[in-house]
């Protein structure tokens, strides 16, 4: 790989470290400490780091304030990586990260700071897609990763549009479900960089929807058709989500040893009432063979 991750952090960390050295040497902008919103981040969970005081140990050490850290799929530099096309145009997007405010309420930049050039230079070699290799000799893109419940959760539009260029059909994934992921997918990701999707594959479990019908975690391997028809409703939201942006719908069934053909047929009946095509994909247990039909059904 190409270290995206550590490049991220350490650009991110870069500008954390330039608005305390700018406190501490006169602090020119006049930046009112207490609206400094730039956090540090690294690669681990750590909650013990949540929140913390910086500053200590006198005036070489900088001006105590509080502060934390946040894991670095949480940075909005993720963000700006996967949504930058070009270095010119991340430089441009770093440049308008707003650290905070001067003490008369005017937005501090790191362009202000003029450290955008230098945190693109970090970046400069991680903006290239980390091509990877499937257990079946397939290649995938593997670049970025902003969390989806506070970023738009998508991996970066240069790997999709290097795939697209590369491939016949290009599978990109838009993180958590259908009503947080696909909607910023398609309302971010496909706006900045011009795409227009040709089919939704919608991921569906029986023992997901079991649990949308009210069936305890602990007796979701019991089956329960009842269970799966009250859940259907959860399901059959996120098709008419999808149907709202005028795209096609496939239903992956995500195969799990303890459900039933009677709940599998549930499912597909259901969704056949809405003009959509429900396929069971048993990939986890046997590889690409397991997935022929759905990829059949999608083409």
């Amino acid at each position: 790989f190409t270290g995206d991750f550590h490049a991220i952090s350490t650009a991110h960390n870069l500008l954390a470290a330039i608005i305390d050295n700018h406190l501490s040497s006169g602090n020119a902008l006049g930046i009112n400490p207490h609206t400094i919103n730039w956090r540090r981040v690294l690669d681990m969970n750590d909650r013990a780091l949540r929140d913390i005081i910086i500053g200590l140990g006198g005036s070489a050490n900088g001006m105590p304030r509080e502060s934390g850290f946040d894991i670095t799929v949480a940075s909005e530099v993720m963000a700006i990586f996967c949504l930058a096309e070009s270095l010119a145009d991340l430089r441009e997007r770093l440049g308008r990260i707003i650290i905070g405010y001067s003490k008369d309420k005017k937005p501090v930049t790191a362009a202000d700071l003029k450290v955008h050039g230098a945190m693109t230079v970090l970046l400069k070699n991680a903006l290239a897609p980390n091509l990877v290799r499937t257990l079946e000799n397939n290649p995938a893109f593997v670049h970025g990763g902003p969390f989806a419940n506070i970023a738009h959760g998508c991996n970066s539009i240069i790997a999709t549009k290097m795939a697209m260029r590369l491939s016949e059909y290009t599978v990109t994934e838009a993180g958590f479900g259908a009503d947080l992921g696909a909607e910023k997918f398609l309302d971010i990701k496909c706006r900045y960089g011009g795409f227009h999707p040709n089919v939704v594959v919608l991921v569906a479990t029986v023992r997901a929807l079991k649990m949308h019908g009210g069936i305890a975690k602990d007796a979701l391997k019991t089956p329960s058709p009842e269970g799966v028809e009250k859940g259907l409703e959860n399901l059959v939201k996120h098709i008419e989500n999808i149907h709202g942006f005028g795209l096609p719908v496939v239903v992956a069934i995500n195969h799990f040893t303890s459900d039933t053909d009677e709940e599998i047929s549930l499912i597909q009946a259901r969704c056949e009432t809405m003009g959509v095509m429900a396929v069971r994909a048993t990939h986890w247990a046997e590889g690409g063979a397991g997935a022929e039909k759905l990829a059949k059904a999608v083409v």
